[in-house]
């Protein structure tokens, strides 16, 4: 019987993953190649320290290659890997409670960067501290889309929630990211810095 594959998976990458399952080293290696660069990019937006990404990237590898009899081609491969990620990171994350500074960029999309082409650096701080202070939930998701270019079915399929709530968890993050970063754009502008 024929598998549904999704728009990610080829035939050419399910036939490398069977190959991987069955224990061809040059078929996991083509997939961790394949993969690792958006999984190192991911884990570092969300970590901020490319130490930990590097681990992060390490472990959602052993980890994905120690679950490739589960996977079950319904999704992307990358989607899957990508879920492992996204727990591995979380995980890793919590356990340094929460509180790892961030060297993001903001995606030039987002409402309140305009003033991140003008090149103040306070306010680039302030705006990645605004990342930082959302809420795990709202941030995860905040990345995922803004900085990664993840689709909303993506992000459902990775963090096991409805397409929907992704929506609505960007929507609350950027609600919030405005209105934490209203009174720094305020000031930014007061102190003359539009004249500069």
């Amino acid at each position: 019987m024929h598998r549904h594959r999704t728009r990610g998976q080829s035939l050419g990458e399910a036939q490398i993953i069977q190959r991987a399952r069955n224990g061809d080293r040059a078929a996991a290696r083509a997939l961790y190649e394949t993969h690792v660069d958006r999984v190192f990019r991911l884990a570092f937006r969300m970590t901020g320290d490319e130490d930990q990404a590097r681990d992060a990237t390490q472990d959602a590898f052993v980890r994905a290659f120690q679950r490739l009899d589960q996977f079950r081609g319904d999704a992307a491969f990358g989607t899957w890997l990508h879920t492992i990620a996204v727990s591995v990171v979380m995980n890793e994350v919590r356990k340094r409670n929460g509180r790892t500074r961030r060297e993001v960029e903001i995606d030039p999309e987002f409402h309140a960067d305009s003033a991140m082409s003008r090149g103040d650096s306070a306010l680039r701080t302030r705006i990645r501290e605004a990342v930082d202070e959302l809420p795990e939930i709202y941030r995860t998701v905040f990345v995922m889309y803004d900085m990664e270019g993840f689709s909303h079915a993506e992000i459902g399929e990775s963090l096991g929630v409805a397409e929907g709530t992704s929506k609505a968890r960007l929507s609350r993050a950027r609600e919030r990211l405005r209105a934490g970063l209203a009174n720094a754009w305020e000031e930014w502008k007061s102190n003359g810095a539009e004249h500069a």
